[in-house]
């Protein structure tokens, strides 16, 4: 069943619904995402503060709405209180494999040991109209699903047998920074945790993914700077749970997004 549903739905076709649909469903100056979507993104990190950010869409500062603004605020106050560097630690000796195996099921995190990767997990969380089925890491894998991306507000078609990449999942503080700014000291469970907790991880397209790289936020921000603000908090609550320090350019870039908490 699931298969013919596939061939029976192009990415074409697939991309055209999506749009028409959004465009009919939500006014012209409305959010492109309701606060309840990026909502989906709230979990407990492993330090077990409560991240709940949500999204208003890509908007101007001056209509981000009161939930948003308060949460810029708080994360304004938390970014003053994060250990800050004159500059990005190049350690030279990161290596992926220190964070453990990619989309680990093992983890100590919200979602782990529910018998699906990290991977689906988030494209379940993120990605709608989603027809699902077993492969080998995951008995209900996403096959197909429409996402439109917080980075850039493009409408992208996930098909996992044909063009999969143009769906990626980002770690929102890199994993390289990460390493580069404390995470070198960490046992190996504690990076597990980093790498697959969903507080960290969003679905986005993967042109933005691959542009950011391990970028932190003084090089690279969202291209939608109507979501700066989101990011930012973000950015800052992970950073603050897992006890990261922060480099300055990065801090004042933060900073700076934070403003849209008034």
């Amino acid at each position: 069943m699931v298969v013919r549903d596939l061939r029976l739905r192009s990415p074409a076709l697939r991309r055209l619904r999506m749009r028409v649909r959004w465009m009919l469903s939500n006014p012209r100056n409305a959010p492109s995402w309701p606060t309840r979507r990026w909502a989906a993104l709230v979990a407990v990190v492993v330090t077990a503060v409560a991240v709940a950010v949500g999204v208003d869409g890509f908007r101007a500062d001056p209509d981000v709405g009161p939930r948003i603004r308060a949460m810029a605020s708080a994360a304004a106050a938390s970014l003053a209180a994060i250990p800050v560097s004159a500059s990005r630690t190049d350690r030279e000796d990161y290596d992926r494999s220190a964070f453990g195996s990619a989309w680990s099921d093992a983890a100590s995190v919200p979602g782990s040991a529910n018998g699906c990767d990290t991977r689906n997990d988030v494209l379940a969380r993120d990605l709608r109209e989603v027809d699902a089925g077993p492969v080998s890491s995951c008995p209900r894998a996403v096959l197909a699903g429409e996402l439109r991306s917080p980075y850039t507000g493009d409408f992208v078609v996930f098909r996992r047998d044909r063009g999969a990449s143009a769906v990626q999942i980002d770690h929102i503080v890199p994993l390289s920074y990460a390493w580069d700014m404390g995470a070198w000291s960490w046992t190996a469970a504690k990076r597990l945790d980093f790498a697959n907790d969903p507080a960290n991880l969003v679905a986005v397209d993967g042109h933005s993914n691959q542009d950011k790289s391990d970028s932190e936020p003084a090089r690279w921000m969202p291209p939608a700077t109507g979501f700066w603000c989101q990011y930012a908090i973000q950015f800052v609550i992970v950073t603050a749970a897992y006890g990261l320090a922060i480099d300055e350019p990065s801090r004042r870039v933060l900073s700076e997004a934070l403003r849209c908490g008034g």
